[in-house]
């Protein structure tokens, strides 16, 4: 399924399946939606897959992994060979995603979009990292839909496994930088207000990654109406990617769930590309990243965690699991209120 297929295929929520599952939680034996979020987030899911009979048992981690051209520009602490470690540590449960995937049972399936070296996960590999956007567009604009066709395919692939809930996840040196120009561009926010530290920059390596964001947006003169030209010209074949993962869910009728910033910024280029994917994505957490709220309240989503991390990878979406779990076990395990010998409550004005 190609991109212009995909939009195609995104089609509003099942408004009646989100119906019956609403009608479902009030008539438990429980407060009208005394758990809140909780509540709202299985009548979604139900509006998503089209029936009130949420399930979300079969659920994977999608980590899109890529290296970032810009980094010559000293705008991270760290090299991109850690991008290629990480990136194979997730398949032996080192990386900090893999070891809660499995505390949370979550598969996980990391995919090689553009890491600098070659790594020994799923390879769709477009190039070796894209290119600096600070002298150069990051990648061509047929690259940036091959990375967002990528994430389409992934999705189909989860599909086909039979998966029921995707998580967004990424590894990238660097990417913290795209992302905030990406976002930055997108939501015409001046970069210092959405630009942070990263995985730990000085206060004079902050300067010169803002520096480099304002540089290469002056030079490229990204078209912030299309999703696109921005990732082209500033992003990076991991947002890319994710940005594609929600089209592809949007398109399949899969629930994915936002990580942390870089995730986010994937789902807004996926937004602006598709207003409607918006209702088939789900909110974790509020990154710490100072984007983070930014980037959920343009969305339109509130999260329900706020746990200050900045990790990313997919640990913040992974945390979102339990919540589900505990939903749904009250969803599906509680009786009505017939069965309690106890009289219904009634919606108050």
């Amino acid at each position: 399924m190609n991109l212009q297929e995909a939009l195609e295929k995104i089609q509003p929520l099942n408004e009646e399946a989100m119906k019956s599952s609403q009608a479902h939680w009030d008539s438990i034996a429980h407060p009208l939606h005394s758990l809140g979020k909780l509540e709202d987030m299985i009548v979604q899911i139900a509006g998503i897959t089209g029936t009130p009979k949420v399930c979300v048992k079969k659920r994977v981690l999608i980590p899109m992994c890529a290296d970032n051209g810009v980094v010559e520009e000293g705008v991270t602490q760290t090299g991109q060979e850690i991008t290629a470690l990480v990136a194979e540590n997730f398949l032996q449960e080192k990386a900090a995603s893999s070891i809660m995937c499995k505390s949370v049972g979550c598969d996980i399936f990391p995919i090689d979009v553009g890491v600098a070296r070659d790594v020994r996960i799923f390879n769709r590999k477009i190039a070796y990292g894209t290119k600096n956007m600070t002298k150069e567009p990051a990648m061509t604009r047929e690259q940036a839909i091959r990375a967002i066709e990528i994430g389409i395919e992934a999705a189909q692939m989860m599909k086909e496994k039979g998966y029921h809930i995707l998580a967004t996840g990424e590894m990238g040196i660097g990417n913290t930088t795209t992302s905030s120009a990406v976002a930055s561009v997108l939501l015409d926010i001046p970069v210092e207000r959405m630009t942070g530290r990263g995985a730990g920059l000085s206060t004079e390596g902050l300067n010169r990654k803002i520096t480099a964001i304002k540089n290469a947006i002056a030079l490229h003169q990204p078209d912030k109406t299309d999703a696109i030209d921005v990732l082209s010209k500033v992003g990076g074949f991991d947002i890319a990617a994710i940005a594609g993962l929600f089209l592809g869910g949007a398109a399949l009728h899969i629930p994915v769930l936002i990580d942390g910033v870089i995730s986010a910024t994937g789902a807004l280029a996926a937004a602006t590309i598709c207003p409607l994917a918006k209702d088939y994505m789900l909110a974790t957490h509020v990154s710490k990243e100072p984007a983070g709220a930014l980037l959920l309240e343009a969305l339109g989503k509130e999260a329900p965690l706020y746990c200050d991390m900045c990790l990313g990878e997919g640990t913040g979406a992974l945390n979102l699991f339990p919540l589900l779990d505990t939903g749904l076990a009250v969803y599906n395990q509680m009786g009505d209120f017939g069965n309690w010998g106890m009289d219904a409550y009634q919606p108050l004005d």
